[in-house]
């Protein structure tokens, strides 16, 4: 324990501004972020757009692919013009996009404020990374950056846990997520500037700078290796947020735990719950609650453990635990493989971050953070793919519901929402809602996704033990 304290107090104030700032930016990015895929899908009269998964996957998987890819770019603005500039630029493009988003309702224009929010996100993301990393050393780094993962779980628990409150109004969610993020313009007032060299070059001349370290890294075969590996994980991860709470919306049944609560907690029944089902949200968001709980355990656990070991075993972990939220429409099994899911989440991702931290040159940190989200935005296209065009031939229950009406020769009539389709779709059929749900899941196994996103994960981290296995060879930094 003093071990620990010790750790702590070595901290600057930066690192702590920093971290808060980050919780903001959080509570921020995942109060719309966690209802954005059935904001996108959703019902018309629930407030949804009512797009095709696909569509879906599209926007949620290139945009946030490429909001993870610029950082590679900004991270040479960062280096050039100074962290705290950048900052402020950044907050004004998330404020203007959070207000702006939801005044489009169309693939394009959603698709294209979500574009210029990622600019935002994007010019945010390496900076504050690099302030961490330049906070810390070898002796507190595996720490802070655990303590960093935790700020963004708080961030990003508490952030749904306000927004869902208003969930039946998707302008006012947008617009909480933009009061939050200003709230970092008046925390810029205590970042100090961390010490950075600055470059009398140009702007251009930095860019082009980027493109050669770009090939640099292209032309270094383990660490290009290691990035394909990392991608793999990713593209298992994001479906916490492309394809869980949608699969949870149509497939699994979450009254055992609003009973729970509305006999016990009536204000979370009554609040995060409708119809006596819990919002699908709320049963994804636990894994932030999780981890809120158990970060600081287990980075202190792992602390001493080198990265590639630990992402190794978080990678098994995680990979079983995401898959096997998709496998029954069971909410307790459901949350227990959130649980398992968040176990090796803990342990992986803030190691994939500290393991590039290390190798980073301390002068170029922005711009060696930047390539840690390469990966991400490898894994956020294929994460796309997945919760898009596989999720809508195998598991959208929209679609299950078409093809299931189209066989039997039923008219239904055009114009209406979701809900309305399958309510008649129903009736037409002599079932009620949850009898024609458990038909289509019995008859046409929409769980069999969990397949695609075991595979992917368990390959990853076969490859992740290869590169451990055959090609490090300093072993004992890594």
């Amino acid at each position: 324990m003093s071990r620990n304290t010790n750790a702590f107090s070595k901290f600057p104030q930066t690192f702590w501004v920093a971290n808060t700032i980050e919780l903001f930016e959080r509570w921020a990015w995942y109060g719309f972020f966690m209802l954005f895929a059935n904001y996108l899908t959703g019902s018309s009269d629930t407030g949804g757009l009512e797009f095709s998964q696909t569509q879906k996957g599209t926007i949620m998987g290139i945009g946030t692919g490429i909001l993870y890819f610029m950082p590679v770019f900004t991270g040479a603005i960062a280096d050039k013009y100074g962290y705290k500039r950048v900052l402020f630029i950044s907050f004004i493009i998330y404020t203007s996009a959070f207000i702006a988003l939801p005044l489009f309702d169309t693939f394009t224009g959603v698709f294209v404020m979500y574009l210029y929010l990622a600019v935002g996100a994007a010019l945010f993301k390496p900076v504050i990374s690099a302030t961490i990393a330049k906070t810390t050393d070898s002796s507190t780094s595996s720490i802070g950056f655990g303590i960093f993962y935790m700020m963004v779980n708080i961030g990003a628990f508490f952030g749904p846990m306000v927004t869902m409150l208003y969930k039946s109004n998707y302008n006012l969610v947008f617009q909480i997520s933009a009061g939050i993020i200003a709230l970092n313009f008046i925390l810029l007032l205590f970042y100090k500037e961390p010490t950075i060299e600055k470059t009398k070059e140009s702007i251009w001349a930095a860019i082009n700078k980027v493109f050669v370290n770009i090939w640099h890294v292209l032309l270094d075969f383990k660490f290009v290796i290691f990035l394909l590996i990392v991608a793999g994980f990713w593209s298992m991860y994001y479906q916490l947020f492309f394809t869980l709470p949608v699969f949870i919306t149509q497939w699994v049944d979450t009254s055992v735990v609003y009973d729970f609560f509305n006999n016990y907690i009536p204000f979370i029944a009554s609040n995060y719950g409708h119809n006596g089902q819990m919002e699908s949200e709320f049963i994804t968001n636990l894994d932030a609650m999780f981890i809120i709980v158990f970060q600081v355990f287990i980075s202190a656990l792992v602390m001493k453990k080198k990265p590639l070991n630990t992402m190794l075993s978080g990678f098994i972990i995680a990979s079983i635990g995401m898959a096997l939220t998709l496998l029954t429409q069971n909410v307790i099994f459901t949350l227990v493989a959130i649980f398992v899911f968040s176990i090796g989440e803990m342990a992986a991702s803030p190691k994939i971050t500290e393991y590039i931290g290390r190798i980073a040159p301390s002068h170029k940190k922005a711009l060696y953070m930047g390539y840690s989200f390469l990966p991400v935005f490898i894994g956020s296209i294929l994460a796309g793919i997945i919760s898009g065009n596989v999720y809508q031939s195998i598991s959208d229950k929209h679609s299950i519901t078409v093809k299931e009406v189209t066989s039997r020769g039923i008219e239904i009539p055009p114009g209406l929402s979701h809900n309305e389709y399958f309510d008649l779709a129903a009736s037409s059929m002599g079932m009620t809602n949850n009898e024609l749900t458990n038909y289509l899941w019995n008859t046409y196994h929409p769980s069999n996704i969990w397949i695609v996103i075991l595979s992917i994960g368990l390959f990853s981290a076969f490859c992740l033990w290869l590169y451990n296995s055959f090609l490090m060879k300093n072993k004992n930094s890594y």
